[in-house]
């Protein structure tokens, strides 16, 4: 099966194709069934971010919708991560009960991904002073917005590392080879972020600046190997002729 997250006339809302090998080429997604709704959308932080992880549970990070009250609202689905059955229920063991809700106190998350532990890290675009890659424990307030980066309430749980908003502006993550490697749109270059646990282990390294542009996403490709997605045509960036790519790097 695919699954997809997208805006819908009223909601924001994650759908499953089923995948037909036998049917002819071009035809093989069968119609999106609907497996998750009411996620709030507006005009800004949509979120979008969707994946499987190692429980073989469903997560979605999503966004505030513009709306920041609804972060701290656990009873909103829009600024969380949730954590979700393959068919759209709460998961089983979710800090709270009967709800989807894994983390909240987000503002809108762009990135998901688990280290060699099943640790899940998480990245989210800040307003105008901090972007984040944040450590994700289930139940935890990630502050927004009370808290944009770092901050001294002890009620709030804080990045393991934040970056201006023109050095980041965060999208997709990958874990490989040690590290948390985030992909920049704004910045227009690949974070490497090396891990201690859920700690940072050393200053963050940024890699192919202003080299090919918007980057959107990163993904393990086997062994020491990344794909990373260039998003210089989404009317925000600079295309070139052979934008926009998908990339192969060797990592170490």
């Amino acid at each position: 099966m695919v699954y997809a997250y997208f805006t819908s006339a009223s909601d924001n809302r994650i759908v499953r194709m089923i995948y037909d090998e036998e049917k002819p080429a071009g035809e093989q997604l069968g119609a999106p069934d609907t497996v998750f709704r009411g996620i709030p959308k507006g005009v800004i932080h949509n979120g979008g971010r969707i994946a499987f992880g190692p429980d073989k549970m469903l997560y979605a990070g999503t966004g505030e919708s513009g709306d920041t009250g609804l972060s701290q609202d656990k009873e909103s689905l829009g600024g969380k991560i949730l954590r979700l059955t393959p068919e759209g229920e709460p998961a089983p063991g979710n800090p709270f009960p009967d709800s989807p809700v894994y983390s909240y106190g987000h503002r809108n998350v762009q990135g998901l991904a688990w280290d060699g532990k099943q640790r899940l890290f998480a990245s989210e675009f800040g307003q105008d002073t901090w972007d984040e890659l944040n450590a994700i424990k289930p139940g935890d307030n990630y502050g927004w917005p009370e808290a944009e980066g770092e901050s001294d309430d002890g009620g709030f749980h804080n990045p393991v590392d934040q970056w201006t908003t023109d050095e980041a502006s965060p999208s997709g993550i990958a874990y490989a080879e040690g590290s948390i490697w985030m992909a920049g749109l704004g910045g227009e270059r690949l974070w490497r972020i090396p891990l201690k646990g859920t700690e940072a282990s050393a200053d963050p390294e940024a890699f192919l600046e202003e080299e090919y542009g918007r980057l959107r996403t990163v993904a393990p490709a086997g062994r020491n190997k990344l794909w990373l997605v260039t998003s210089n045509t989404d009317g925000r960036g600079d295309p070139k002729e052979d934008d926009d790519r998908i990339l192969e790097l060797e990592v170490s």
